[in-house]
């Protein structure tokens, strides 16, 4: 997959991050609720459980070698986007408030995911309760 060549590569690479993290959680043992929930507020990248809590994951995703943000995909991940991502997690237990599994607790996680430009994984980093 050349990252270069798609119509919008920052979706793309996105994307891909995100099915590498789905793939890094799966092995991990976490069951996934939901992927790319979406409300008015923005998005939320992946919703899944570990037996102890119910996890709000958010993915970061860079290129290595490209130019644009910090050089580790976590540290893009200030306060205004902790910010967000808690309002959109609170929505989307509203939502889901029947339906979702019953855990201990609620967790925030983060993973920031490396590839090269052909879209081969070079590095995850999974840190648990990020924020």
């Amino acid at each position: 997959m050349d990252l270069t060549a798609t119509a919008d590569p920052r979706r793309g690479l996105g994307a891909l991050g995100e099915r590498l993290a789905a793939d890094h959680l799966l092995r991990a043992g976490y069951v996934l609720i939901e992927c790319n929930w979406r409300s008015r507020y923005g998005e939320l990248d992946i919703v899944a459980a570990d037996g102890r809590a119910l996890v709000f994951c958010e993915v970061k995703t860079r290129v290595a070698g490209g130019f644009l943000g910090p050089a580790s995909p976590l540290e893009s991940i200030g306060p205004d986007k902790r910010r967000r991502l808690r309002r959109l997690a609170r929505e989307w237990l509203a939502e889901h408030s029947g339906e979702r599994p019953s855990t201990d607790e609620l967790r925030f996680d983060a993973i920031g995911v490396i590839v090269n430009r052909a879209g081969g994984l070079l590095e995850l980093e999974h840190m648990e309760a990020a924020f």
